[in-house]
């Protein structure tokens, strides 16, 4: 079975148009162009070749896809054992990130076959029979699959996600009941991995005002606890035409999130907030 989203598109249009970051040292487009291919290694029967975006921005040239022929049957079952096996045995110079390989940490998000997902999390039985790899999209580049997650991260801050209480501290906690504590769900889960984000068309043109899905499913995560005593000063906060608004209810974010999650369904419910103080 193939895991698609409503933001996958075809792997020709993926080639030509996937967006990628300026090479300075080039003149013109950084169109992708076809890189090296790197044969299976001797002897390996059972084998399926990767295609791999690879961006070195010390290199003079223009990004590529670099195809590996893959032993299957020396390597894991998952996208990130590939990439592994390809940096261990092949090629030590692709660059990538991973920690915890459970579908926790959300660090090795890219895209893979046109859907972003975790590379940990998806089998290699579950992609295309030649399948396509590349970081998550519209984000700059670092380095092959490394996204700049600088300015995704000075969003996330922009809502302050801590608790606030007016109140002094209590002596041992802040007691939630059953009800309450049950109104976090499908928000607490999120391991910003941003795949939604990356999957937004609203955020792709609007970046730079509109704080995308990830965020704001944040920002509704301390909206409903009750232990926080600043829900009007964080809806001030997100009372702008930009921040909040700019979400057209696509619901790309909730097709492509890896946890499964609804970032759509939290910015209604935090619209949904702002309508009923105003009421």
């Amino acid at each position: 079975m193939i895991i698609r989203s409503s933001n996958e598109v075809p792997r020709a249009t993926l080639f030509k148009r996937f967006p990628v970051p300026r090479n300075f040292g080039v003149l013109g487009s950084s169109r992708i162009g076809r890189g090296r291919s790197w044969p299976a290694p001797p002897g390996a029967t059972r084998v399926k070749t990767f295609e791999i975006y690879r961006y070195d921005p010390d290199s003079a040239s223009s990004p590529r896809l670099d195809s590996f022929e893959v032993d299957l049957d020396d390597c894991g079952p998952m996208v990130l054992d590939v990439l592994i096996w390809i940096k261990n045995k092949v090629d030590s110079t692709l660059t990538f990130r991973r920690s915890c390989r459970e579908g926790v940490c959300g660090s090795c998000a890219m895209n893979i076959d046109g859907s972003n997902w975790l590379a940990c999390t998806r089998f290699v039985s579950e992609t295309a029979p030649r399948p396509t790899i590349y970081p998550l999209n519209n984000m700059r580049i670092i380095k092959d699959l490394v996204p700049d997650l600088t300015h995704v991260f000075a969003q996330y801050n922009l809502i302050e996600p801590w608790l606030k209480s007016k109140t002094p501290p209590p002596a041992a906690e802040r007691p939630q009941s059953s009800e309450e504590r049950r109104e976090l769900d499908g928000s607490w889960e999120c391991i910003l991995c941003f795949c939604c984000t990356s999957g937004c068309p609203s955020h792709w043109w609007n970046a730079d005002r509109f704080l995308g899905p990830a965020v704001l499913l944040q920002a509704w995560r301390w909206l409903v606890d009750s232990r926080d005593e600043a829900s009007g000063e964080r809806l001030d906060n997100l009372e702008d035409p930009f921040r909040l608004y700019r979400c057209h209810t696509i619901l790309n974010c909730t097709r492509t999130c890896p946890k499964g999650l609804n970032p759509g369904k939290a910015i209604a419910g935090v619209k949904k907030l702002m309508i009923e103080r105003s009421s």
